[in-house]
This record gives structure tokens, sequence and C-alpha cells, in this order.
């Protein structure tokens, strides 16, 4: 057989479809379960390009450093990535406790025209940069008050994932490893039982650092990953969205899928009995 005449994968009787891949926050849905951020790259050109190469919806903006139009004077990432073609994701990076973390996004609320989705972050110190949690409860419950769709960056605490989601956050989202460590997952099981018990998306925030890692959050059942260093201070930024893209897709099939189970013996890849003396 040559490799033209392979089956396509839906000639096979693949049964994926688009829908496999769309995630759906606060009853809007999007194409991708892929959300990316903008800081860290050369200039606003190859952040347009890893953009585009990741195949995303929802791009997300510190507000705190980059320039959506609060500096007038300033070159402003929204000309480069404009929210008529994608989903503008405000974050509170650099945000130490919540009556910052809750003005950030008030301001962002009002660049933008009234949006209401939001990623709030409050971070605990500048080493660590580990979530503090008791600020992101008390920022969370403000923000829900006052209308926002909270998307929320947290520990890979269960007890406190669950409080999040019953005070009304749109989006669970802990953390895999330390933010811009590159470490991948480091608790799977403490995900997973966020996974198990969340009925809003689960969404890995923090720590992905190459396709590998993105791939096994989407195999253990997250609905997606927010990633930015590891695309944005990969040699190749551009390269590594494209890889990112496809790791997600695998990942969310794999899982789909449903991967065979794991066994402490051997066993054969073809069947034993009936073989020729």
């Amino acid at each position: 057989m040559q490799l033209n005449d392979l089956p396509t994968a839906n000639e096979a009787g693949n049964t994926e479809s688009n829908t496999d891949h769309q995630l759906t926050i606060a009853g809007k849905t999007y194409g991708s379960r892929l959300l990316v951020g903008t800081g860290k790259y050369r200039d606003f050109d190859e952040t347009r390009a890893a953009v585009d190469a990741s195949g995303t919806s929802i791009v997300t903006v510190t507000i705190r450093r980059v320039n959506i139009g609060q500096h007038q004077h300033e070159p402003n990432l929204l000309d480069a990535v404009p929210p008529s073609q994608f989903t503008i994701l405000p974050n509170t990076g650099g945000c130490f406790n919540a009556k910052d973390a809750v003005y950030t996004l008030q301001m962002a609320r009002e660049l933008l025209g009234g949006h209401s989705l939001v990623k709030l972050e409050v971070l605990g110190d500048e080493k660590t940069l580990f979530p503090n949690m008791p600020e992101t409860l008390k920022a969370a419950e403000t923000l829900i008050k006052d209308g926002f769709d909270v998307m929320v960056y947290c520990s890979d605490d269960p007890i406190q994932a669950k409080m999040l989601e019953d005070m009304g956050c749109v989006a669970i989202m802990p953390l895999a490893s330390l933010i811009g460590s590159g470490m991948g997952i480091l608790n799977p099981w403490n995900l997973s039982l966020i996974i198990e018990q969340t009925k809003v998306p689960v969404i890995v925030d923090a720590g992905v650092g190459t396709a590998s890692d993105a791939a096994i959050a989407l195999e253990l059942g997250c609905d997606g990953v927010l990633m930015n260093t590891a695309i944005a201070k990969a040699q190749d930024p551009i390269r590594m969205a494209l890889a990112m893209r496809d790791a997600v897709r695998a990942g969310r099939n794999a899982y789909l899928a449903g991967r065979m189970p794991k066994r402490f013996s051997a066993s054969p890849s073809s069947p034993m009995a009936g073989l020729m003396a």
C-alpha cells in the first residue's frame, strides 16, 4: 500500500468533530481549548504570529503590564490582537491583594467597553507567585457581586477550588506548577480530584513547559490549558505555538478515546492462541 492509499481519519470511521475541541465558558463557546498570554514576546508582531499559530480564541492580557488603551501615546496590544477577532481576557497578574485585583479588573472593564469575562489572579509573594487564596476568595466574591464572570487562578487544593465554584466562578484554574517554571504538572492526583468534583470548566494555568505537559493536562480530563512563557520563551515561539495547538487537540482526543488500562504484567500485541508449531 502506498502512503496516498492510506485511509484518512474520517474514512477510517473516526468520530472526531470540531465540537470535541470547543470550550464553553459562561455560556459562550470558543473554538479552541488553548488559551494564551501576550507577555514576554519580542514585539507585538511576534505576539500576533504566535497567537495565530496557536489557534486560540481567547487571549489573556496582564492589565498592569500591557497597554490596551490606558496609555494613549504608547503602542496598543489591541491594534495587533483586536477584540473583533479574539476574546480579550484581562487578568490581574502583579496584584498581591484583593483590593488591587478588583480595581484592576474594574479599570479593564471600562477600557474594554463593559467586558465581563475576566481572569482573577492574586499572588502571595514575588518569589513563588503562588496564589494568595484568602485574598483570591475575597476578590472573587466582590467581583461576582459586581457582575463579572470570574475565571480564577488558584492552588491545586480541591477544597479551595470547591469554595470558588460554589461562590459562582465560571472557570477554575489550578496551577500545574509555579508560574513561569516550566515544570509541568507536579500533582496530577490533586488535579484529578478537582476535575472529578467540578461542574464548570477546569483549565490548567501556570507551569506548562512543553507540548507533552499540555497533552497530559487534557488527557487527565482538564477542559483547557492557559500558557504564556512556554510559548513566548521557546527558541522558536511560532513553532512552539503550533506544537501546543496540536498537543491540546491530541490530549483531548486521547481523553475521549479512553486509554488502555495499566497492568503490571506483559500482554502480547498479537494473540498467542493458534500459533503454528
